[in-house]
């Protein structure tokens, strides 16, 4: 899968998915600072999931009207990189391509799927 890694959600997160076989954009890598208008016109035009802790994603997408491949928003009690891979990795496993076309917001224990309009 391709994944375009939030500056917020970072960078150990963006290299444990290239070594699990991913491709992977790091925002923290090529584009620190950009905003999150490039960062999901950059998703929608050439085709990545992307995995942040930005609520504003959401906003941009049900309101703003933009068609990312899929977004993964980590809501989570436990901010650090061990927990945030431990839970990409569970959601990747359990649902794989599933995530394709879907706001999925992950939680330590849950994960909710809504269609991209």
């Amino acid at each position: 899968m391709r994944f375009l890694v939030d500056e917020c959600t970072g960078l150990v997160v963006a290299r444990w998915l290239r070594s699990a076989g991913h491709e992977v954009f790091s925002v923290y890598d090529h584009a620190r600072g950009a905003t999150d208008a490039f960062l999901i016109g950059k998703a929608v035009h050439e085709g990545w999931i992307i995995v942040t802790n930005d609520k504003d994603f959401g906003e941009m997408i049900f309101r703003g009207g933009y068609r990312p491949h899929g977004v993964i928003l980590l809501r989570l009690d436990d901010e650090r990189s061990p927990n945030k891979i431990a839970v990409l990795k569970a959601l990747l496993e359990t649902y794989g391509e599933q995530i394709r076309g879907r706001f999925v917001v992950v939680t330590e224990d849950r994960a909710r799927f809504t269609p991209i309009p």
